[in-house]
């Protein structure tokens, strides 16, 4: 059914399980997998004497190559042909601009992103990369809580 997978990425725990769950998908499929991880690269001014703003993005650059080498390594161990991307928000597009722009570029027939499933003020005042997508995506989204996995895994421990 689907044939090419963007999962996006950022190393958080929600994310790790989206991509568990487009790595398991894709294999089962047949499917190519492109792990998509986004530097937020919005501009923060301070008026600190030093403050340069170029450390955190080189930070935040190199952070997405490493979890890009770890993520194709497990599609590797998979079967799973793909490679991972990444890309840059700005003032003028958002992250969630950005993840589906690489979906259509990538002419994906799915989306797959973790949610951390916030609700009332907590979502007013953080938004959601993920409800931005889901409103706005030409194409299916698949939404992975972050709760998901969780009694599986309380399981496997008792």
């Amino acid at each position: 059914m689907y044939k090419r997978i963007l999962v996006a990425v950022d190393g958080s725990n929600t994310s790790r399980r989206a991509f568990e769950s487009a790595l398991n998908l894709a294999s089962s499929m047949g499917a190519v997998l492109q792990p998509f991880y986004v530097v937020e690269n919005t501009p923060l001014y301070f008026e600190a004497p030093g403050y340069d703003p170029s450390i955190l993005r080189n930070r935040l650059v190199e952070q997405g190559k490493e979890l890009g080498a770890e993520l194709t390594q497990a599609m590797r161990a998979s079967g799973v042909a793909g490679e991972a991307a990444a890309g840059e928000a700005s003032s003028l597009d958002d992250v969630a601009t950005v993840v589906l722009k690489a979906a259509a570029a990538f002419n994906a027939d799915l989306l797959v992103m973790g949610t951390h499933g916030r609700r009332g003020v907590q979502r007013l005042f953080l938004g959601s990369v993920a409800e931005r997508c889901v409103r706005q995506a030409a194409l299916p989204v698949l939404l992975i809580p972050s709760a998901a996995g969780q009694e599986h895994a309380a399981q496997a421990t008792a």
